[in-house]
């Protein structure tokens, strides 16, 4: 059974009005797979504190409890202890980190030429059809790119929670209640997003399935070089899955980017 506070939905609602706003099913990433038609996107009738008791376990809520309400009524709003630099430093480096993940993803030495870290194969003039159809390669570069998001978003978080810990109070008990979340959802976050390269898995093989179709009622020999031609059918999905992978940046950025948020309202507030 979970501590009074957290079973309330209404104080966990009260949390929640603290923290990013999301709706999940309008999130960039959703639509994007929705639109592919290799997601079923349906509205939740549940509010946010329902789906967050779900989620959340007992010793989670054990854990929230305390960060929630530490201090809340003892310690006094004050004025920013942060130096300027420091605030200014924690934006500056989130559009970096943004930048650096962005590049990553774009210049893939297909649809993009330049010197890629993860670029996409392209099949040769004298590549065989059957292994030039193959869904593996791509799958495990969508992989090194979640790893390289992971990598490089878990440290900026962290980051931009101590810049709201030296700012007040009020911040540092909404950085507490982060870095809880954070620890709470990472599994549940982890399942939800390795679905993804398996659905573009799917999406692969009915732009392929297609593609062979087209081919056969045309009676045309099929020819594995010109698939990344402008139109063919590996090209479109080298775009489709760059698309989802800037999308799915921009879900994995969305709490830090309310964190900082939240630190330039309270900034505007006390001026």
């Amino acid at each position: 059974k979970l501590p009074p506070f957290f079973a309330n939905p209404a104080s966990v609602s009260a949390m929640a009005q603290g923290l990013p706003r999301s709706r999940f099913n309008s999130s960039r990433l959703v639509r994007a797979l929705g639109d592919l038609a290799v997601a079923d996107v349906a509205d939740s009738k549940q509010s946010f504190a329902e789906r967050l008791g779900q989620w959340l376990g007992f010793t989670d809520a054990l854990a929230l409890f305390p960060a929630l309400g530490a201090g809340a009524a003892s310690v006094p709003e004050l004025e920013s202890a942060a130096p300027p630099t420091a605030r200014a430093a924690i934006r500056q480096e989130f559009a970096r980190v943004r930048a650096t993940l962005v590049e990553s993803i774009t210049t893939d030495s297909v649809l993009d030429p330049g010197e890629a870290r993860f670029g996409l194969p392209a099949p040769g003039p004298d590549a065989a059809t059957a292994s030039a159809a193959d869904f593996s390669p791509y799958h495990r570069r969508y992989l090194a790119h979640q790893r390289d998001m992971a990598a490089s978003i878990g440290p900026l978080r962290a980051n931009a929670r101590a810049a709201l810990s030296g700012h007040s109070p009020a911040l540092e008990r909404l950085a507490a209640v982060d870095a809880v979340l954070e620890q709470a959802l990472a599994a549940r976050e982890r399942n939800l997003l390795a679905t993804v390269p398996a659905l573009l898995g799917r999406r692969f093989e009915q732009l392929h399935a297609a593609h062979l179709a087209a081919r056969s009622e045309a009676q045309t020999a099929d020819e594995p070089a010109l698939w990344l031609a402008p139109g063919g059918w590996l090209a479109v999905f080298c775009s489709e899955m760059q698309s989802v992978l800037l999308a799915e940046l921009d879900l994995r950025l969305q709490p830090v980017a309310g964190l900082i948020e939240t630190l330039g309202t309270e900034e505007t507030r006390k001026q």
